[in-house]
């Protein structure tokens, strides 16, 4: 199964949560990109998993997953890894922005809303191009004041679980795919995985 995207934290993600199931999981060829023109999160996961398969003649498995903040209108939603040029960037981005809107909320006699939710919509395409299974997941959070903890990657270290007091970059990989919307997204599609995966011939494996 290739992984379509380019991101390696993302990789090493689901190559983490395939771990047990009988697959051999390769990175999307390098070099290989594919435009996000979706509106949505599935959109663009189900056009990465197309592209990708045909273009490898593989299963494809895409991601397409980001951040919503309530107090931003939903932003940077499906623009969150282009909001800026790099995660220490994005993220000064996002406390800069959540800022201006806390002064507004305040000065219309609103309390601070920190509300956030990290999404991930997978898409499995098998080599044809074909998608065969679509699933989101959600993890709710709030926005930390500043960054916590060394892990993880992207908007990790100001995404605080509440339930753990925990960022995401303060949390272990086990936990992160547990309560993640990465790990969320994967438990809804593992099911129909195992069940392409046990009919033998509907899983032709690669075509390149």
């Amino acid at each position: 199964m290739v992984i379509a995207s380019g991101n390696a934290g993302k990789v090493r993600e689901f190559a983490a949560l395939l771990a047990a199931l009988p697959l051999e999981v390769r990175p999307q060829p390098e070099g290989l990109e594919v435009e996000e023109t979706g509106a949505t999160f599935a959109e663009n996961a189900r056009l990465k998993a197309e592209a990708v398969a045909r273009a490898t003649g593989c299963w494809a498995l895409a991601d397409d997953s980001g951040l919503a903040v309530e107090a931003l209108g939903g932003a940077p939603g499906v623009r969150s890894a282009r909001y800026a040029a790099t995660d220490a960037a994005r993220i000064a981005r996002l406390l800069g922005e959540l800022a201006v809107a806390t002064d507004q909320r305040r000065t219309a006699g609103l309390p601070p809303d920190r509300r956030a939710a990290f999404v991930a919509a997978l898409a499995l395409a098998d080599p044809a191009g074909v998608v065969r299974l679509e699933v989101e997941g959600r993890c709710e959070g709030v926005i930390a004041e500043a960054p916590r903890g060394t892990g993880g990657f992207g908007y990790d270290p100001v995404f605080l679980v509440p339930e753990l007091n925990l960022t995401f970059a303060e949390i272990d990989k086990a936990t992160k795919g547990r309560v993640g919307h990465r790990g969320r997204a994967f438990a809804l599609l593992e099911p129909g995985l195992r069940e392409l995966l046990g009919r033998g011939s509907a899983w032709d494996g690669c075509n390149p």
